[in-house]
């Protein structure tokens, strides 16, 4: 373990701070969820790496007429290796999802408020935690005088909130070449409050959206209408039940070990009380295991559909709003023995290998052939109203990933 670089960690805890104010002062939220996009946090991330001397940058731009200057810019630090010929990267994300109700949180979400160890505001752990710690890292090597021993890529992607359109796959598609075939990566948008935890494997994203069609008409007239609000109750009921029927596909790799179906996010249907609506939407969300019979349960969702348009006269219809599939990184590659040897040297902990049935960009780059380690030390407390980081997390975190580049 290298004192320097350790002791510059320890040192500098009024940096990590300060860096996180600075992100969290500018939300970042999708176009699509209301916001304005990336573009205004990541160039102030730029400039506050110049200040630190860092002059190696390549943005990334997805056009998105909805977003600040039309862009949803990805941006790129390079730090030059030793050896040239594989990189190794470290991708975070930059936008944050809205704060949800203000009254539920007890500070105001986009100014750091730093409380008994902690660092309260939105985005300081999904995914601040992840960009904090890669760029301390990177400034701890440098204060030492130490290279990497491969070339450092820092990679602060946008959209990772809303699917990566605008981010990482847009990357993959439009500039795949800046990958090397040799190149290996960590994700640090995941993790467990013990740090002891590196992903190797998620489950698949499948979001679905049913639409069900009904007649509308007046209230106080419901037998000459076929109410699709009712129906489509009827729908998330059958929907809400698919984790029991297939409880028996399990891979004890995650946790929980077997395939999950949650009715998330409404639509409205209509906007006034005396109406009985003729169309309705819900969502689905479905973390299917990655053995899973996928065919088999679309196959039953489509029954389920038949069923309720039986029952109810109408007619529904659904389709994939999200559909990714991931595959597993090699448990015998070098990123993960490395980051389990480094977390034995630094941390002094036996790490265990899971998989998670939340979506990270990891599965991106593991679709491309890559081996990627997702991990980091947070309590999960994302897209929760007083979302908060252990500032230790963040220091310590900081010291592994320092003691990976070299």
């Amino acid at each position: 373990m290298n004192k320097d670089i350790c002791k510059y960690i320890d040192d500098h805890k009024e940096t990590f701070v300060e860096l996180e104010t600075l992100l969290s002062s500018i939300p970042a939220i999708s176009p699509l969820s209301g916001g304005e996009g990336e573009y205004k946090k990541a160039h102030a991330l730029e400039d506050w790496l110049r200040k630190q001397g860092y002059t190696d940058f390549q943005y990334i731009e997805a056009p998105h007429d909805k977003a600040y200057k039309g862009v949803r810019p990805s941006l790129i630090l390079t730090i030059p290796g030793k050896k040239r010929d594989r990189n190794f990267w470290i991708m975070s994300h930059v936008d944050v999802v809205p704060p949800g109700d203000l009254k539920l949180w007890n500070t105001d979400p986009f100014k750091v408020v730093e409380k008994d160890g902690k660092l309260y505001g939105r985005g300081v752990e999904d995914n601040q935690h992840g960009i904090v710690s890669s760029v301390m890292a990177a400034l701890a090597l440098k204060n030492a005088g130490i290279q990497p021993e491969y070339t450092v890529k820092l990679l602060f992607v946008a959209d990772e909130e809303i699917g990566s359109v605008y981010g990482l796959k847009y990357i993959i598609e439009h500039h795949s070449d800046i990958f090397g075939k040799d190149d290996y990566a960590l994700v640090p948008d995941a993790g467990c409050s013990t740090g002891d935890e590196i992903e190797i494997a998620e489950k698949n994203i499948l979001w679905l959206r049913f639409r069900t069609k009904g007649v509308q008409c007046h209230a106080s007239r419901p037998e000459l209408g076929k109410n699709a609000f009712v129906a489509a109750s009827a729908l998330v009921l059958k929907m809400a039940e698919l984790g029991d029927l297939f409880k028996d596909q399990q891979d004890t790799l995650f946790n929980p070990p077997c395939s999950t179906f949650a009715p998330t996010k409404k639509e409205a249907n209509i906007p006034n009380v005396n109406t009985i609506p003729g169309e309705d939407v819900f969502y689905l969300d479905c973390r299917i295991l990655p053995t899973a019979d996928r065919d088999g349960i679309l196959n039953e969702i489509k029954a389920r559909c038949r069923q309720v348009e039986e029952q109810y006269g109408v007619e529904i219809s659904f389709e994939a709003v999200q559909n990714d599939i991931s595959k597993k990184s090699d448990p015998e590659s070098h990123i993960i023995k490395r980051l389990a040897q480094v977390l034995k040297d630094v941390a002094g902990k036996e790490a265990k290998l899971v998989g998670i049935g939340g979506g990270t960009v990891a599965a991106h780059l593991r679709n491309m052939g890559m081996n990627v380690a997702v991990w980091s030390t947070i309590d999960e407390t994302c897209h929760m109203p007083n979302e908060y980081t252990w500032i230790k997390n963040l220091q310590n975190d900081a010291k592994v990933m320092a003691h990976l580049m070299i």
